[in-house]
């Protein structure tokens, strides 16, 4: 009997329509915007998490006309406690009914949408609410999807993908994933609203590899995706790749070009493991011109290297400089800084010599060859003062600030990269110092955020990036449904009065 009441009910889900819902939405209290990612845990441990437009779903027969309480949460916001010092709330469940509730917004950045994965807008369909995207349920058969990169290419927006997993299988696949999206000014969905992702599927209708590379075992991980200009002064997409066995062993790395008739990546060359430190990983190229000559720069997090954005120069790891304050020709330890006649420490950028990163940087101070006043990359939490050791991120020029702006996240902070930071600088090179906390999680990760400046809205005043939400490395053992391991977008007010402490003189 049991067995044939489930499948009743699974019947009765399947055949419902909207008005045999019971909808709440979460609110944020100063948009009035739908929260993504808020979750609604019932007294005996069942649970519902907002989907991209705040709805909840439910279908539950036993509850019709009866109370039942929400305990309320989510990771940079915090709903209303009762006596008790509960955060949630009582509500008379009916369905076909809809109900709202607000919820306090503690990050700076708002929570707006998630772009990758299955089911984003599974609750609003389900409750017949408009769904602002073509495939609200999501699309290339992706579950989810690691570490993003963007750019504009060819009249599209060409986004891509680290690992990608799919519903079919545990194991997806491993070679970058890709899609393309309409620009916003090209009659393309408003970036507040969504991203409407076509992905480069195979035969199955599954996102398929776009950098395969030929390469029979372990995973291609690609990076410092860019566009330069050919001999004939076409533009041309470019990145570069790493095949990496795991996380710690990287079996060899090269240079690939985008074929625009195969719709992949063709590898242009192989390069010499021993210069991989010419390539940070999960670099997003920044242009910056100088003299008249446009320039890429990359960086893991700030800029350390940088090359003419042209195609030979880019297939040419000789022609590449590095910011450094180290000697010339120095690529070893145990290293020596160079500075003039009166001691002051010369940054440059320069050939054959390695780059002063930020890990470098601290190295150097800690071995009393840098003072800590003469850092570049050595930044503090305007707040409190502590230092804020930042892992990945990305770095833009924004107009409406007239500075140099940086998305990060910091390594073992509050939560295991979980901790997302705004900085500021005159030049992309630094000093790079005040650094506010934008966007924090309890213990879950947001690591390799973007910032996707192509999307800036109002002169640059609004700003748009993503991170990957994954619960790898923060040591929760309980995924969240749907989201984990996905991308998720905010936006950001650069006239926020919260920034104002962050902002460069």
């Amino acid at each position: 009997m049991h067995q044939v009441g489930l499948v009743l009910l699974i019947l009765v889900a399947n055949t419902a329509s909207p008005e045999q819902f019971f909808g709440i939405r979460v609110v944020d209290d100063r948009t009035g915007r739908g929260v993504p990612l808020v979750q609604l845990q019932t007294v005996n441990h069942l649970s519902f998490f907002t989907d991209s437009a705040g709805w909840v779903a439910i279908l539950e027969p036993g509850w019709e006309g009866k109370q039942v309480y929400f305990f309320v949460s989510s990771d940079g916001h915090e709903y209303p406690k009762d006596g008790f010092g509960l955060p949630g709330t009582t509500v008379t469940v009916r369905h076909g009914t809809r109900l709202t509730l607000k919820i306090a917004r503690i990050n700076i950045a708002e929570r707006l949408y998630r772009i990758t994965g299955e089911g984003l807008y599974r609750d609003s369909l389900l409750l017949g609410e408009p769904c602002p995207i073509r495939s609200p349920l999501g699309s290339g058969g992706v579950a989810g999807q690691d570490s993003a990169f963007a750019l504009p290419y060819d009249n599209r927006i060409f986004w891509f993908w680290g690992d990608t997993t799919g519903m079919h299988y545990p194991l997806g696949h491993f070679w970058m994933a890709a899609a393309t999206s309409q620009p916003p000014w090209l009659g393309g969905l408003d970036p507040s609203k969504g991203i409407d992702l076509e992905y480069l599927t195979d035969q199955a209708g599954f996102s398929r590899p776009v950098c395969r590379l030929d390469v029979t075992s372990g995973m291609i991980w690609a990076d410092a995706f860019a566009t330069v200009l050919d001999r004939q002064g076409h533009q041309r997409l470019v990145c570069h790749y790493r095949h990496v066995q795991s996380l710690d062993k990287v079996l060899g790395h090269g240079l690939a070009i985008f074929n625009d008739q195969t719709q992949q990546f063709d590898k242009i060359r192989d390069l010499d493991i021993n210069d991989l430190w010419l390539y940070p990983p999960q670099a997003h190229p920044v242009r910056y011109k100088v003299d008249q000559t446009q320039y890429l720069m990359l960086g893991e997090v700030f800029p350390t290297i940088r090359f003419k954005a042209d195609l030979d120069t880019f297939c040419d790891p000789c022609k590449y400089e590095s910011w450094t304050c180290l000697v010339q020709g120095q690529k070893n330890g145990p290293y020596q800084v160079l500075r003039d006649p009166n001691g002051n420490l010369l940054w440059r950028w320069a050939s054959d010599t390695r780059p002063v990163d930020i890990s470098l940087e601290r190295e150097l101070i800690n071995q009393g060859l840098i003072r800590p006043n003469e850092a570049r990359f050595q930044c503090v939490d305007v707040d409190t003062g502590q230092p804020v050791v930042l892992h990945r991120g990305s770095v833009a020029w924004n107009p409406f600030r007239t500075r140099w702006i940086c998305i990060a996240v910091q390594q073992a902070g509050r939560s295991y990269l979980g901790e997302v930071w705004y900085l500021e600088s005159r030049w992309p090179t630094g000093p790079w110092v005040r650094a506010k906390r934008i966007v924090t999680h309890r213990q879950y990760c947001f690591y390799n955020p973007v910032h996707h400046p192509f999307l800036d809205q109002a002169g640059g005043r609004i700003i748009y990036f993503e991170g990957t939400y994954s619960h790898t490395f923060s040591g929760n053992c309980s995924p969240t449904p749907r989201y984990d391991y996905n991308q998720i977008m905010y936006r950001l007010d650069l006239a926020d009065p919260n920034l104002a402490a962050a902002y460069a003189p």
